[in-house]
């Protein structure tokens, strides 16, 4: 903004300088020129007199040697030619009497209105003694132009020191006004990414700028306050909700326990049932617990080493998918780095290998790759379980999305949710043969070298 502020002045101080100082340059240089001209006329006649009293009158030349003696002084050349063109008096300076002078003499003597040359840097004027239509001779002045030139070069010198103060003076003006607008919404805009980075005490400064910045910031604080507020409220129930299900979810499951050690026949089965439903019930909270977590990520995002993460949560799960004869592998691939919220990478691959390994039956396989596809690095699941139909992977990703009994239909949903926040996607897709694989498109980094990861406790919600 300074930047586009500053030109747009710039420009249009520019215009408005060459609109106004052009002309006035030029208006200036050609009165210039014609108050040099008029005065050499004028210097030029002064002697045309003078030569007319001592070339028609027969006087003596004393008059005319003074002015002649007056303009040598002055710097000028002057020559006086009788009606035969022939050189009668001249100063010492021989610039009046050269090819140029004499054909100037000749239309003056002829009575025609000479028009002056300029001869190496000269400007050569010539005037008719007597009579214009029978001169009794002429003049010929020539004058150099180095005083005109001068004062010209001193007329446009001025004029460009002016427009080069001027805009001067309109960028200084300009960035100040650039600067007294952008910096508060620099700040304005500072204060809202780290708002949305998760700093919910995050304020904006009102007291600079213009008065419409000024509100528009008091209209953010507001605005901030009140989100701050919504999302410690909304904090606080989940806080609440933990607390007050899970702990009477416990005693519930220590009473049954209790109750089916001494328990036998149908009333044994019937305890056994209710500890599974509460067991249920408890993985139920635990998953609703998650997807608001992962609801609430903000994530900052940091250069995550995605094929050194799958190794790790490959091997953490290794011994789970041993224990219930599943084959859990990872091929080697290309050294990756993902920008993703810290800990989220390792949270969405225990729910999707979690997954996998229910759906797959003994003996089956679960596969986890990595490779690179265009700015983003993508991580397959791939198992050779049941697979969805059409029907199922249209609403896997919803809340309670699966019907699958073992499972609260959550996983997904906080895979999906985790995904997406850091600017990725998820689909699904039937494996070759039977079976589902889940694809993830994660961005790669791309503001520095490829940093470590950082671990975080599973939280799954399979």
């Amino acid at each position: 903004m300074t930047r586009r502020i500053t030109l747009t002045l710039l420009a249009l101080t520019t215009v408005l300088l060459v609109l106004a100082v052009v002309p006035l340059g030029v208006l200036m240089t050609a009165r210039e020129r014609v108050a040099f001209r008029d005065d050499q006329q004028a210097t030029t006649r002064a002697i045309a007199a003078a030569a007319e009293e001592h070339l028609s009158d027969h006087r003596p030349a004393t008059a005319m040697r003074k002015e002649l003696h007056a303009a040598a002084e002055a710097g000028d050349c002057a020559a006086v030619y009788d009606a035969s063109a022939r050189l009668v008096a001249s100063t010492e300076c021989t610039a009046a009497q050269g090819e140029e002078a004499r054909e100037l003499v000749d239309r003056v003597l002829a009575g025609h209105e000479p028009v002056p040359p300029e001869n190496e840097g000269r400007l050569l004027a010539a005037e008719p003694a007597g009579d214009v239509r029978q001169p009794a001779g002429a003049v010929v002045l020539a004058r150099s132009a180095a005083p005109l030139n001068a004062r010209i070069a001193g007329i446009w010198g001025w004029s460009a020191g002016i427009g080069l103060l001027g805009l001067a003076a309109s960028v200084l003006l300009s960035v100040r006004l650039a600067r007294w607008v952008s910096r508060p919404l620099s700040t304005l805009d500072a204060a809202a990414q780290r708002l949305g980075e998760g700093v919910l005490g995050e304020r904006a400064a009102v007291d600079g700028g213009p008065p419409e910045v000024r509100r528009l910031a008091a209209t953010f604080n507001t605005m901030a306050a009140r989100t701050e507020a919504l999302v410690h409220g909304h904090r606080a129930v989940i806080a609440d909700v933990s607390h007050q299900l899970r702990t009477p979810l416990a005693a519930l499951r220590l009473r049954l326990d209790v109750l089916a050690a001494g328990a036998e026949g149908d009333t044994a089965e019937e305890l056994a049932a209710a500890q599974g439903e509460i067991a249920r019930l408890s993985r139920l909270v635990d998953g609703l617990l998650a997807v608001a977590r992962a609801e609430q990520a903000t994530p900052r995002p940091v250069a995550v080493r995605v094929d050194e993460v799958v190794a790790e949560r490959v091997d953490a799960w290794s011994p789970v998918a041993e224990e219930r004869n599943v084959l859990l592998t990872t091929p080697s691939g290309p050294a990756l780095a993902a920008s993703l919220g810290s800990g989220h990478l390792e949270q969405i691959l225990d729910n999707l290998i979690a997954n996998a390994l229910d759906a797959v039956p003994d003996g089956g396989s679960v596969t986890v790759g990595v490779r690179a596809a265009g700015r983003f690095a993508r991580v397959r699941v791939t198992d050779d379980g049941p697979g969805m139909d059409t029907d199922a992977k249209a609403v896997a990703f919803h809340r309670f999305g699966s019907s699958r009994a073992r499972g609260t239909g959550l996983g997904l949903a906080i895979v999906h949710r985790l995904v997406t926040v850091n600017g990725g996607t998820v689909s699904l897709e039937d494996t070759p043969g039977g079976g589902l694989t889940v694809v993830l498109d994660l961005p790669l980094w791309s503001r520095g070298e490829p940093g470590r990861h950082a671990t975080s406790v599973p939280e799954t919600g399979a």
